[in-house]
């Protein structure tokens, strides 16, 4: 903890030397993508991006999931998509899955959550179970095939299939290796997963 206390220090001196950049921050946000991806300590999607702040609003869920719209539960996910689409105007979403995820592995090996019933009962959120081969320690397909199914979630959202229908607004599926600093990006033409 030590580290992350002194680099937090050290960045408010920075800051402090660089008033004008955040003074522009206090005045409100505007950025272009929300940035869907998971919680995992790995996965860092300003390091990934090169986003400064204001850049990138995020939404960040064990395994990426985006759960299942519903207007009568409502969702703490489901109103950050709601306000990045319909209050700050983004014109892209972004769902970036990772090689080596846990959550996508436990789908795909069928794991035993009994003793983490709250990670249990956020995977059932994951439906249909991704494919993949289960001793492959990246997970690849598994997290690939995730990916398309939380954009085609997405799209039940009322405000993303109207923002889509009217063409402001376009969707990415992203998958980054964490072993290699790779982004591969699905190609809906070849429906594969290619280097950016």
């Amino acid at each position: 903890m030590q580290p992350l206390i002194d680099h937090a220090r050290s960045f408010r001196k920075q800051s402090a030397e660089r008033p004008e950049e955040f003074a522009r921050l206090a005045e409100g946000q505007s950025p272009q993508v929300l940035f869907i991806t998971c919680s995992d300590s790995r996965v860092v999607p300003a390091l990934i991006t090169g986003a400064r702040p204001g850049e990138l609003f995020e939404l960040r869920t064990a395994g990426n999931i985006v759960p299942p719209y519903t207007s009568e539960q409502p969702t703490s996910e489901a109103a950050t998509i709601e306000y990045a689409v319909e209050v700050l105007g983004v014109d892209d979403i972004v769902v970036c899955g990772h090689s080596h995820c846990g959550a996508v592995g436990a789908l795909v090996r069928d794991d035993d959550l009994t003793a983490v019933p709250a990670v249990r009962d956020w995977l059932n959120h994951a439906t249909p179970k991704p494919a993949g081969t289960v001793g492959d320690p990246t997970v690849t397909e598994g997290v690939q095939s995730h990916i398309l199914t939380q954009l085609l979630r997405l799209r039940s959202y009322p405000c993303v299939a109207r923002r889509l229908t009217e063409g402001q607004l376009r969707m990415h599926g992203w998958f980054y290796e964490v072993h290699t600093g790779s982004v591969l990006a699905h190609d809906g033409q070849s429906d594969t997963f290619t280097e950016l």
